[in-house]
């Protein structure tokens, strides 16, 4: 999650234009609840992790703008106050197939004082990349440029060049062609993919025919923003129109917080439509009453929503029929893509803790598996033989699996279609493995090491159940392997068991000091010493003894007392 850091003389600043004071007690009980987790809250900073769910708090300024309703019931404002602006934008036909989406905005005014120029131009820069990941999706679905206003000559054109063409890019001093740019510099090579198969690529000129952006890559140096910038342009181009808006009336929002007045542009888009960008006003949802009561369990007040809305923003509008409400929330708001998540909104508002209680209309109590109770006398069995239980991955590979194990590949293969290392390319048909690579793993320690796993192999592409375990020890050999048989078959009440001699080559076991496990005359697992040259392949050098077993098919031969 994404984690941001903010003074908390700074935070007391933002709070302060809406005429409250930080509580520290308040924000680390009841911030949680708004889609945070709090890291620390003390009194030089404030460190704060933001759920996936919520873009729009990736910023102290941003943050601070919804902690006011949220913590201190402070009045909702679900709109932006945006006055029209004399410029004008222009985005070129050509973009259509290139990048589609094209929007700016205009703040004039913000004043930072100097002291704090520094950190704000890094939390400016900060909350940019916070929203390419967050919604943007690394600026595929949309890329932010923010600029210095008075160093730009309106009208602004978007249009498309071929990749020869060439300007002084942000952090270079010296002119470099697309190409150049894409192939050369830090941040061209990080979204040169982009752009792949595009032989023209988007620019955005003033009207001097000066590079502002080159999206969604690079600014143009003459651009950039310093601590005397007092009027900004932003920019934003993508894919996705709601993550274009919502990117820019962030930064745009963020801005304001400084002093700043927002203003709008004429934009005339690819298709010839011309509109006034970016719009201010709230969003409107409808949402189903029998929504909010099937998943909240009870009806609510006017009064109760109009609270509830409130604290997340927003605000309750009315009854638009009788089974059905209107509530207006920010356009920035990116997470709302249903009106299931204004139900949620009202859960948070109004507190979960007051929705009520409500009995169970049917059973809850658990009921154990078939072969809960086959399990538990497995393990009590093995941990009594001061085995000790892990549990390693079904992924496995077809080097570990039969090559240094010798088994024989008797069973079709569940193949991993798109396997992110060559370890995990297969579900396994063998626990032993694992349990030698578990030892080799701590071969550092001292001996005896006695593990054992109770776990799932596929088979056939159809899962099923086997114990296998192994003893890393200086003596012992075949004859103790026979005693834990022995003590394993007392435990479960096997009487009916018997060995007999295993194959030579049959699996990793030990040719003479090797058997199989025979119970009512079925062959249930095998059991033996392991061959010295099956060790060494996982760089173990210790006489090792072991067993393997079908859990499933000793289930099917012997009666559970228990179950």
């Amino acid at each position: 999650m994404p984690t941001i850091t903010v003074q908390q003389s700074l935070m007391n600043q933002f709070l302060q234009l809406q005429n409250i004071s930080l509580d520290k007690d308040k924000i680390m009980n009841e911030l949680p609840l708004l889609g945070t987790d709090v890291d620390r809250c003390d009194d030089e900073e404030l460190v704060v992790e933001i759920f996936p769910d919520r873009p729009d708090l990736l910023s102290g300024e941003t943050l601070s703008y919804a902690m006011g309703p949220f913590l201190y019931n402070t009045p909702s404002r679900p709109t932006l106050d945006i006055t029209p602006s004399s410029i004008k934008m222009n985005v070129d036909p050509s973009l259509e197939h290139v990048r589609p989406i094209v929007c700016g905005a205009v703040v004039r005014g913000v004043n930072v004082p100097d002291e704090q120029s520094d950190e704000f131009i890094k939390a400016l820069m900060d909350h940019q990349e916070k929203l390419h990941f967050a919604i943007g999706r690394g600026r595929r679905r949309a890329s932010i440029g923010v600029h210095d206003l008075d160093t730009l000559q309106p009208p602004f054109r978007v249009t498309t060049v071929d990749r020869s063409f060439g300007f002084v890019p942000l952090g270079h001093t010296s002119e470099m062609s697309i190409d150049e740019i894409l192939s050369t510099h830090a941040k061209g090579m990080d979204y040169a993919h982009l752009l792949e198969g595009h032989d023209l690529v988007p620019i955005i000129l003033d009207g001097a025919d000066k590079v502002l952006s080159f999206p969604p890559v690079i600014n143009g140096r003459h651009t950039t923003v310093t601590s005397s910038t007092k009027n900004f342009f932003i920019d934003v181009t993508g894919w996705d129109e709601k993550a274009c808006e919502c990117c820019i009336l962030l930064i745009a929002l963020q801005l304001q917080q400084w002093g700043g007045v927002i203003e709008s542009i004429e934009l005339t888009n690819l298709h010839g439509q011309t509109s006034h960008f970016p719009d201010g006003s709230s969003q409107h949802y409808t949402v189903p009453q029998s929504l909010i009561q099937s998943f909240l369990g009870r009806d609510f007040s006017d009064e109760e929503l109009q609270h509830a809305m409130n604290r997340m923003g927003g605000e309750f509008v009315g009854r638009s029929d009788a089974d059905s409400i209107t509530v207006a929330m920010p356009r920035w708001r990116y997470d709302l893509l249903h009106p299931v998540d204004i139900v949620e909104d009202i859960a948070i508002g109004h507190g979960y803790e007051d929705l009520g209680t409500q009995q169970p209309t049917f059973a809850m109590t658990g009921q154990p598996r078939h072969d809960a109770h086959f399990r538990r006398r497995i393990r009590e069995s093995m941990q009594g033989m001061g085995f000790m239980q892990v549990q390693s991955l079904t992924l496995s590979n077809e080097d570990d699996q039969f090559n240094r194990m010798r088994w024989k590949q008797i069973h079709d293969v569940t193949i991993i279609a798109n396997p992110i290392t060559t370890e995990h390319t297969m579900l396994r048909q063998f626990i032993l493995p694992s349990l030698m690579k578990l030892l080799a793993s701590n071969k550092h320690h001292e001996l005896p090491q006695l593990v054992y796993e109770l776990g799932t192999v596929v088979r056939n592409h159809t899962n099923s159940t086997r114990l296998s375990f192994l003893a890393a020890e200086r003596s012992g050999g075949f004859a103790a392997l026979r005693g834990r048989i022995q003590a394993f078959c007392r435990d479960l009440g096997i009487i009916d068991w018997s060995l007999e001699p295993l194959d030579e080559g049959d699996g990793p076991f030990l040719f003479g000091r090797s058997a199989k496990w025979m119970v009512r005359e079925t062959w249930v697992g095998c059991i033996g010493e392991l061959d010295p040259s099956v060790s060494k392949s996982f760089d173990l050098r210790v006489p090792i003894s072991g067993a393997d077993i079908d859990i499933d098919l000793l289930a099917s031969l012997i009666e559970d007392p228990v179950g």
